[in-house]
């Protein structure tokens, strides 16, 4: 490394240089660039972009966050859809998660609980099924669950519908969605915009050096062809190799292999049998023996994977257990297998540079955690953006903190869909035991013991996952709270009553309005959606 002479804290952040590509480097610099108007001569946004290195892709499911990530890169919603073979997703539905038959089934949806916030709805819910197994009414298992019996969008998804009307305009929504993406097409899709529309400068090299300053911070990245490449502050989008904060800065890497098993993936782009074929309105995650397969629909394809502990079983089982699932069509098709390094850095910023995407830290994609860490990192970025040198180490302590946090939280909600199981298989046992349990989620456990889950069991104002979801996968798993002992605080069972009927009332209306997901993508493909 050389030495470059020491920059003065009072200078301006005036050049943001993101070394790497992929959706990360892509997505950061649209915000930014966006946000700081860089076409129009503010920040300077420059991406170094490796032309040996291909992105990993990883991760073709989003959260409804990427709609205001694309508003704020001032993408059209239709553009996107039809240059990304995106679809429209309303949640996950775990399959075999809780005890393996072919009933066992839940979903964690987009659209809170009816009533939510209002009142207790979940001991409201606990109290009428546990009046209808007294009164020995059977009924089918969809109609008795917590989520279709306080959300609409498990029945929406269940048809196959889409969360809106080709007359609804873009972004906006009848049920609340995200999108199932093709992580290749997207990141080349952000590429054009970014650089046409948002005046940022695309550099094909490699980086072979980096110049430091006196002070330890990066003065520059020196590159193959195009020397070196100075700025202000540097985004570290390099993906598992972490150049700049891993390699540079040698910021530790902590792992979490000891809470979530889970070290390999097997994948596999499965296309449809004909161009009209159903698309999923959810992901779809159906536990294995020693896993859970994944099920993303796109227009033209499904994006299909098995993720496994490699402890529990082989790679030539973990095959075949994708072969069973695939069925015959896996024949000719070509398997990527994808290492799984589960965790992330102790720190994120560090003096002048900053991870995002896999260069911070990588947990398996259950809950399509990934892109939106990437979403409200670079949003964090651009919003928080120090005007000078000086102010960045209180940015960098503030971003630390908050997705240290943000990090473990996600790391206590994957873990509760494996503890929650009553599968027998090793690999299941094993996620049960409580040394592999984090003590912050064991807690938590107790207390939800005896009451729902809370807002107020989530005190900061940067949680990823929110009290509603938490109830989603516990009620949904089978988890017993006991009501009894707060029994007396359930006295406005008029409300509750209201909130059952409106639910159903809102199914009807959903699915007699809702076009099926395909029908409303081609409709999006041939027509467009109305401009916002």
């Amino acid at each position: 490394m050389t030495t470059a002479q020491a920059p003065i804290n009072s200078v301006a952040i005036k050049t943001v240089v993101i070394v790497g590509g992929g959706n990360a480097g892509w997505l950061t610099a649209g915000r930014i660039a966006a946000k700081h108007k860089t076409k129009q001569g503010g920040v300077k946004v420059i991406l170094v972009e490796s032309p040996t290195i291909a992105p990993i892709g990883v991760g073709e499911g989003t959260w409804p966050t990427m709609r205001s990530t694309l508003i704020a890169l001032g993408i059209s919603e239709t553009d996107f859809i039809r240059h990304c073979d995106a679809t429209f997703k309303q949640g996950a539905k775990f399959a075999r998660w809780v005890d393996g038959s072919a009933k066992d089934f839940y979903y964690h949806p987009l659209v809170l609980p009816q009533g939510f916030g209002k009142a207790d709805m979940a001991a409201y819910w606990h109290q009428e099924r546990h009046k209808e197994r007294h009164q020995k009414q059977q009924q089918a298992q969809p109609q008795a669950s917590f989520s279709n019996s306080l959300c609409y969008q498990e029945a929406i998804c269940e048809q196959g519908l889409a969360p809106k009307t080709i007359r609804t305009a873009e972004f906006s929504a009848v049920a609340n969605y995200a999108y199932h993406l093709d992580s290749g097409k997207f990141g080349t899709f952000l590429q054009q915009h970014c650089t046409e529309k948002l005046g940022v400068t695309h550099i094909l090299d490699d980086v072979i050096a980096i110049q430091s300053a006196c002070n330890g911070d990066i003065a520059a990245v020196e590159t193959k062809n195009h020397g070196a490449i100075a700025g202000d502050l540097f985004v570290d989008c390099t993906g598992f190799s972490s150049l700049l904060l891993g390699k540079h800065y040698q910021v530790p890497f902590k792992a979490c292999d000891d809470i979530l098993f889970i070290d390999t993936a097997l994948a596999v782009q499965v296309p449809y049998d004909s161009p009209d074929a159903a698309i999923a309105s959810h992901t779809i995650s159906t536990a294995q023996e020693a896993g859970w397969v994944w099920d993303i629909g796109l227009q033209h394809r499904r994006g299909v994977g098995y993720v496994y502990a490699s402890k529990y079983c082989t790679e030539e089982q973990a095959r075949a257990t994708l072969a069973d699932y695939v069925g015959p069509a896996i024949d000719g098709l070509t398997v990527r297998k994808i290492p799984i390094v589960s965790g992330h850095r102790t720190r994120f910023w560090q003096n002048n540079c900053v991870a995002v995407g896999l260069s911070a830290g990588f947990l398996e994609p259950l809950e399509a955690s990934a892109l939106v860490l990437v979403e409200l990192s670079a949003q964090m970025i651009s919003e928080q953006l120090p005007a000078h040198r000086g102010l960045m180490d209180i940015v960098a302590k503030r971003f630390n903190e908050t997705f240290l946090y943000r990090w473990d939280k996600i790391i206590d909600f994957l873990k509760l869909h494996y503890l929650l199981s009553q599968r027998e298989e090793p690999f299941w046992r094993d996620n049960r035991d409580p040394a592999t349990i984090p003590q912050s989620l064991l807690d938590l456990l107790q207390l939800w013991r005896y009451r729902a889950p809370g807002d107020l069991d989530f005190t900061s104002n940067n949680e990823v996952f929110p009290a509603a979801s938490y109830q989603y996968v516990l009620y949904g798993m089978g988890f017993q709270t006991d009501f009894s002992h707060n029994e007396y605080l359930l006295d406005n069972r008029d409300f509750a009553a209201q909130q059952f009927a409106q639910n159903q009332k809102m199914i009807s209306q959903a699915l007699s309005m809702l076009p099926t997901n395909r029908e409303l993508i081609t409709k999006i493909r041939d027509y467009g959606l109305s401009a916002v």
